[in-house]
């Protein structure tokens, strides 16, 4: 398994702390963490990580337009989107947008599952 550069863009503190607990060495390098959609975009073009771990809903501009945003400057991105939020409804706006994946954030762990296949 190959180490990945990851991106944590999460509005709460606590959810970004807890995701690079599940993501930390050996397995992988947290090498940023975003709080908004905005801040996604800049340190995505900034770190050019391998993959960005995505929260759906944040003010300023949401996960979806972030993903958006970053995939117009990169059609190669790797996101995983998380959340609390209806899945069916957000699964398919992901696949549609070219996610890698959707992660209810009470089953956090998928998030190394869905990593190791890409």
């Amino acid at each position: 398994m190959t180490s990945k550069r990851i991106l944590i863009v999460d509005d709460s503190s606590m959810m970004r702390k807890m995701i690079a607990k599940i993501l930390q060495p050996p397995k992988h390098l947290v090498v940023g963490e975003a709080r908004n959609g905005i801040e996604a975009v800049q340190m995505y073009k900034a770190l050019k990580p391998d993959i960005v771990t995505m929260d759906i809903t944040m003010r300023e501009m949401n996960g979806l337009e972030a993903a958006e945003e970053i995939l117009k400057h990169d059609n190669q991105a790797q996101i995983i989107f998380l959340s609390n939020l209806d899945e069916k409804k957000y699964r398919h706006e992901v696949e549609e947008l070219g996610g890698i994946g959707f992660v209810n954030k009470h089953q956090s762990k998928e998030i190394l599952s869905i990593i190791d296949k890409h």
